[in-house]
């Protein structure tokens, strides 16, 4: 793992004192390999932050939220999940079918610990585990390239309060969103979604309640 830091890095660490440091860390926890410890971790969450990066080489940093075991560790170097229903705006999922290189950012607010995995991010059509996940559009696989655990000291402990009731479970029927069925976006929605068109007051109340 030589090849860990870069100049960037390195000049900070010289700067601070703190390169032996860095780079015992590095012999100590950076793996390329999922452990079974980071199996459980990961599975056990239910949401995580996804970072991608565009065209143009310019970065992004998304949100993802489902039940437990929204991230499935195949094996020791392949992580997957699934793309829901958004916004239609696509942008994690387009950056990665145009650039590969992914970070995945793990975040446990009640046990205040946290885990880094950066792989590269594959999408195929038809994917057999799409079955895995109701309602799931597309799944995103991730061949691991570094995992490691990260300095806790910052998180806020947090308690979960409740799921989004958006989250697609099995026999269930999943609730649109209200912003659906605004106005501005009635005449642009997709076929799936059409029946939708025309409730703006629905939506209005329902923005409120939220």
């Amino acid at each position: 793992m030589t090849d860990f830091y870069h100049e960037g890095s390195r000049q900070l660490q010289d700067r601070f004192e703190t390169r032996p440091l860095a780079d015992r860390l590095v012999e100590a926890i950076v793996s390329e390999q999922v452990s079974p410890e980071d199996k459980a971790f990961i599975e056990a969450q239910n949401m995580f932050f996804l970072a991608t990066v565009d065209n143009e080489g310019r970065p992004d940093c998304s949100y993802k939220g489902g039940s437990v075991g929204l991230v499935k560790v195949l094996d020791e170097q392949t992580l997957a999940f699934p793309l829901y229903d958004g916004s239609g705006m696509y942008l994690s999922a387009g950056n990665a079918l145009i650039n590969s290189p992914v970070s995945l950012l793990f975040v446990d607010f009640q046990r205040q610990a946290r885990l880094r995995v950066s792989g590269s991010a594959f999408i195929q059509d038809n994917d057999p585990l799409l079955a895995d996940w109701p309602e799931a559009q597309l799944v995103i696989r991730v061949k691991l390239r570094r995992i490691f655990p990260n300095c806790p000291r910052y998180i806020h402990k947090m308690t979960l309060v409740e799921e989004s009731v958006f989250v697609p479970k099995v026999h269930c029927e999943t609730p649109a969103p209200a912003w659906k069925r605004l106005e501005a976006v009635a005449d642009v929605l997709p076929p799936r979604d059409a029946h939708l068109a025309g409730h703006e007051q629905d939506a209005a109340a329902a923005l409120n309640r939220d």
